[in-house]
Parts: structure tokens; C-alpha cells; sequence
């Protein structure tokens, strides 16, 4: 599913986000990606999205070399990627419904394909009563629920959750962790950004380090580890 190469990745004048990062990730893991600030988490993330190129090394995705890949191919990169963020970034006047099926409209899909998408996986994600409601009149696990519910229209292989409980409380974030669990065991691949250790722990899953834009650990049923 993931096959990063040797990947280093370097800004102007001396700061390394990463260093030479070979990794696998199969297709149906699930894999946490932890460290702390400034460790190249958010370089990884961005990387496998296309938002940053590779300074060295290849990145090939689902068979597809993307180390290079041109500007009009990305928008189909993303389509089979779901990306989940911190920040919900839901339109506030469109309804849960309109926020969904505006992801496939932007696809160009047609009127009766987002008919039948769209209540799919609102009910996946428990939202199907709440498909009128707009962003404003939702508690954050719930807006968090849309997000993912707009990940999910592409059918995506792999889903891309960077920090998705850093805005929620216990409660919600558990919502959120068992909701990802449950698209996992669907088939989709799930990487999971994050430096909550709580989450990690109790998920006793895939748990890759990084410092320093090194891996330093890869373990296959981890725990989040400080590193000094």
C-alpha cells in the first residue's frame, strides 16, 4: 500500500523534516505515526498527499510512484486517499448532507451517485438522522464524524488522519479512535498521526517512531515511547 524509499526531505538553509525514511505499510494495517513536535510527522503526512515533494528518495503509493507526480495527477491521488484533519475545515452554511456530497460534486459525480453515496456513509459514521443539521448546531465529535464521512465518499484504499482528536475531549476522542477502528476493519488502510500516547496505547497497533525526521522505532503492537 505504502513503500517510502530512502526519503530525506530538506528546507532551506539546514532543516531536515526527514532522513533518509524506508517504510512499509501493508494494505488493511493499521499504523500509528508518533513523535514529538518537530519530530517530521507532518512532513510524512504531507508527503503522502503530494502537499511536499521528496528531496531524495521514492514514495510509491497503492503501485503508484508519486515521488514526482505532476499537478493534474493529484487531484486523483486524493480521491483515493480519505485525509482527515485537526481543524474540521466543514463549509458553515451547508448542511451535514451538502458538506458530504460537495466533495463529490467537486469530482463531478453525478445527482443520483451522491444520492446514493452520500446517505451510505452518513450512516457509517451514525450521522444518518443529523443529515439536515449545519455545522454550527454540532458538537465537535460530531463535526469530526463528517469529516470522516467526507473521507469516505471516494471509497478511498487508504485513510490519512492527522491529529483527528487533538479538538475533542475523552469521550469524543474514544468516539472517533473506535470509528476509525471500525473503517479499518472494513479493509481500508488507516495511518494515524498523532502524540496522544493514551490513543496509541490502548490501540496496541502498528507504532512507528520518528525524531529528528529519523525512524527510531518500529514496532509491530507498540506503545508510544518518549524518546530523549
Amino acid at each position: 500500500m505504502i513503500h517510502l524509499e530512502h526519503v530525506s526531505k530538506h528546507y532551506p538553509p539546514n532543516i531536515v523534516g526527514l532522513h533518509d525514511v524506508s517504510l512499509k505499510v501493508e494494505p488493511g494495517e493499521f499504523v500509528s505515526i508518533v513523535g514529538q513536535s518537530g519530530a517530521g510527522k507532518t512532513t510524512l503526512a504531507k508527503m503522502l498527499i503530494a502537499d511536499e515533494r521528496p528531496s531524495q528518495g521514492r514514495i510509491i503509493l497503492g503501485g503508484w510512484d508519486i515521488t514526482n507526480i505532476r499537478g493534474w495527477e493529484i487531484p486523483q491521488l486524493r480521491r483515493q486517499i480519505g485525509v482527515i484533519f485537526q481543524d474540521y475545515k466543514l463549509l458553515p452554511n451547508k448542511t451535514v448532507f451538502e458538506n458530504v456530497s460537495f466533495a463529490l460534486e467537486v469530482a463531478g459525480a453525478s445527482r443520483s451517485r451522491i444520492r446514493e453515496i452520500v446517505p451510505q456513509v452518513l450512516k457509517i459514521v451514525s450521522l444518518d438522522s443529523k443529515a439536515e443539521r449545519f455545522p454550527r448546531q454540532m458538537s465537535g465529535g460530531e463535526q469530526q464524524r463528517v469529516v470522516i464521512a467526507r473521507a469516505l465518499v471516494h471509497r478511498p484504499k487508504m485513510i490519512l488522519a492527522d491529529e483527528p482528536t487533538g479538538n475533542l475531549d475523552t469521550l469524543n476522542t474514544q468516539d472517533i479512535m473506535d470509528l476509525l477502528l471500525k473503517i479499518n476493519a472494513f479493509g481500508t488502510t488507516v495511518v494515524l498521526v498523532t502524540h496522544n500516547r493514551e490513543i496509541v496505547n490502548a490501540l496496541r497497533r502498528r507504532v512507528i517512531t520518528l525524531k529528528d525526521g529519523r525512524i527510531v522505532s518500529d514496532q509491530a503492537h507498540g506503545k508510544y515511547v518518549l524518546t530523549g
